[in-house]
């Protein structure tokens, strides 16, 4: 939970608000064919849920004044990573700031799986 004080009041951003947000991001990026889980707890979650979650396979760390934020996605055979990564890596940065007002200090995008 992000927590943060204005002039009229004090506002809670949770997590999971976040994940998918950050998540719609990075499925509408062309060239990316859905998230991947990361770690023991959502791999386990993913075995059990056969429905599609978009905060899957992202990892944020960081409070009010900046995050970061780890991908783990699954990529289109034959496209150039490096431009989908670039792409990633603004759309999650606009996203979140204009979303929240909260800069995205670092993007890591990790592939995991290349869907033929």
């Amino acid at each position: 939970m992000i927590k943060y004080e204005t002039l009229t009041g004090t506002i809670n951003i949770s997590e999971d608000y976040l994940q998918k947000l950050i998540g719609q991001a990075v499925t509408s990026c062309y060239g990316v064919v859905g998230m991947v889980p990361s770690g023991s707890k959502q791999k386990l979650f993913s075995f059990f849920s056969k429905k599609e979650d978009l905060n899957k396979g992202i990892v944020i760390r960081g409070n009010a004044d900046k995050i970061s934020v780890d991908l783990h996605i699954m990529v289109s055979y034959g496209m150039n990573i490096n431009a989908i990564a670039q792409s990633i890596v603004h759309k999650v940065q606009y996203t979140v700031n204009e979303a929240t007002g909260i800069k995205v200090s670092k993007v890591v995008v990790k592939v995991d799986d290349i869907k033929e």
